[in-house]
């Protein structure tokens, strides 16, 4: 069991969640952006870390 949540931890930091309070706090910070403009790159690039963070630099 505690196998499973070592191999979903990769994941999750691989992945921008804006469903969660906490998970919102943490990216903002992280890319320095409103919450809007966060769910905004999400909604347009999906999802991943990468792709949100240059959807956001080339904003």
């Amino acid at each position: 069991m505690a196998d499973d949540l070592k191999d979903r931890g990769a994941a999750d930091r691989a992945r921008v969640n804006v469903n969660e309070d906490h998970e919102l706090h943490y990216w903002t910070e992280r890319f320095g952006v409103s919450r809007q403009r966060l769910r905004a790159a999400v909604k347009k690039v999906g999802p991943m870390a990468a792709d949100v963070q240059k959807e956001l630099a080339g904003q």
